[in-house]
């Protein structure tokens, strides 16, 4: 084999189906050796775009998302995702095309130190040789998933790609324990028996987050909250972990009604951080109470104190609590609830009568969509809202870049998730401006016939950094940005396109549904006064 067909094969063997990428040159003989091994190719309209949607591909499937560039202002391109895979704890294999070794350390032209360039944005990188092949590949899927996941960056040059491989053996790594061991950590002093700590405390609370998620922690969390009486506060990118119908889910952190949320959090005297990454954090942490580190790593950030940490098998540890805890419950539903409903009526302020507001967008395509559904929203001010106000079901209901929170991200991922499930009912949530970032993925969601629905939300302004500006009493200057008609613009796409400017506009669009063959474009025109009663 060629060292292309070792790395194809690598791939097939981990069960990844999927790439995304803008080739060049010096991919040519990759891509063949990919169409061989059966794999699916989806040509994004550039890399960074490309790599979002390897990035959703990973969030979804808990298997590395695969992207794929040319040299230079390629591989450049592809930083961004790079990143945001690196922040979000997603597994990527990003792989660039290169010159040939014996031009690379004297050529200039297209020409970027690669290993300078993505090591401070990936967890490992690497450079693909004959003799190495195989085990590069082994190690890089070994680092992408092992906790926390994150981006790998592989560099394949121009002489290596076609060359006869002498490293060559197809041998996958474990990916996932199959034992795990669990370690408890305790600062002097502190009685390290989580089991009578939790029994001692009158208000505790949970709060849960990724790494929960990628442990599949949902059934042991909900029987932990039901056990012992806890509400759960769910992380945004973790929405769906507890379903948000049941009685113990208390709502989602730093998303809109960040203050309340946070002031809830202060009335607890003990706190279970359950697979929560402090990468997700807006706003520092406030809560005084002790903590109660809950993950498969260790608390080596340091965001948050914790007197006492349980490291393992996450599911393992709520279940050994649940089986270990006596007596009433915690919290009553009925607390719980006038939590929620306080949390509601915050939620919905600064509506304006008459208008469009960012609320009716949600709560009308909610209404309409089926439980299951995949929802992915871009950055912006109505990612606040969606993460607060989208009721979500399961885990991996809602995609959202929540680490490096990168605008441009919702329409790719949601392209992601429709390609490799097309049974799924997938909605896109995005902004006026986070859309006009990567709008020409719209001609592949179509080129691909995706039947799925894009919700713009359409103010005509970059709305988190006005209000910024307002609140300083600025005028709007550098934020403002020109009306598109995304009717037309979804249209000239081979989408279908309409606008709308009411709730009852939007229902009656919302409840056609896209065609079955290519996406449904909706301008939403909002009155954003609602944001600025939020934020």
């Amino acid at each position: 084999m060629n060292t292309s067909q070792v790395i194809a094969k690598y791939l097939a063997a981990a069960g990844i189906r999927h790439v995304f990428g803008y080739p060049g040159d010096p991919n040519i003989e990759l891509m063949e050796a990919m169409r061989r091994e059966g794999l699916d190719f989806v040509l994004a309209r550039r890399e960074g775009t490309a790599g979002f949607m390897a990035e959703a591909y990973g969030q979804i499937t808990g298997r590395p998302g695969v992207c794929l560039s040319t040299l230079g202002p390629g591989s450049s391109n592809l930083v961004n995702a790079v990143a945001t895979a690196f922040l979000d704890r997603v597994p990527m294999l990003a792989i660039s095309g290169q010159i040939e070794s014996k031009r690379a350390p004297v050529f200039t032209h297209q020409v970027l130190d690669h290993n300078r360039l993505f090591a401070p944005i990936s967890k490992w990188t690497a450079q693909i040789q004959p003799n190495t092949v195989a085990t590069i590949m082994r190690k890089a899927l070994r680092v992408a998933m092992a906790e926390r996941p994150g981006s790998v960056h592989i560099t394949t040059g121009a002489d290596v790609v076609g060359a006869e491989a002498s490293d060559d053996t197809i041998l996958l790594p474990p990916l996932r324990p199959t034992v795990e061991v669990v370690q408890i950590f305790a600062a002097d002093g502190v009685v390290a028996d989580p089991a009578k700590r939790l029994a001692a405390a009158r208000r505790p609370v949970i709060v849960a987050g990724i790494s929960a998620q990628r442990a599949e922690a949902s059934a042991a969390l909900k029987r932990l909250a039901e056990t012992a009486g806890l509400p759960v506060v769910i992380a945004p990118m973790a929405k769906g972990l507890l379903p948000e119908d049941h009685a113990a889910y208390a709502g989602t952190l730093d998303m809109a009604c960040n203050g309340f949320m946070w002031e809830f959090l202060k009335t607890a005297d003990l706190i279970l951080a359950v697979g929560f990454d402090a990468v997700e954090l807006i706003k520092p942490w406030q809560p005084t109470a002790p903590v109660i580190h809950i993950d498969s790593t260790p608390n080596t950030d340091q965001v948050y104190p914790a007197e006492i940490e349980i490291v393992g098998h996450i599911p393992a540890i709520l279940d050994a609590l649940a089986g270990a805890f006596k007596g009433q419950a915690k919290w009553s539903d009925a607390e719980i609830a006038r939590h929620r409903k306080a949390l509601m009526d915050i939620y919905y302020s600064g509506r304006v009568a008459g208008k469009l507001n960012p609320t009716d967008v949600i709560d009308v395509v909610r209404k309409a969509a089926s439980r299951d559904t995949v929802v992915s929203t871009d950055v912006g001010s109505h990612k606040f809202l969606v993460g607060q106000g989208w009721t979500t079901y399961a885990p991996r209901g809602v995609l959202m870049t929540n680490g490096l929170s990168s605008m441009g991200y919702a329409l790719p991922a949601a392209i992601a998730a429709k390609h490799i499930d097309r049974e799924r009912n997938v909605i896109c949530f995005t902004g006026d401006g986070g859309l006009a970032m990567v709008q020409g993925e719209l001609r592949l969601a179509a080129s691909l016939k995706l039947s799925m629905l894009v919700v713009v939300f359409c103010d005509n302004s970059l709305n988190r950094i006005e209000l910024k500006q307002m609140a300083r009493q600025y005028p709007s200057w550098g934020t403002l940005i020109d009306p598109t008609d995304m009717a037309k613009l979804g249209q000239s796409m081979g989408c279908d396109g309409v606008d709308v400017d009411s709730a009852r506009d939007l229902e009656r669009v919302i409840a056609g549904g896209p065609a079955a063959d290519r996406p449904l474009v909706v301008g939403a025109k909002i009155d954003p006064a609602q944001y600025a009663a939020q934020f």
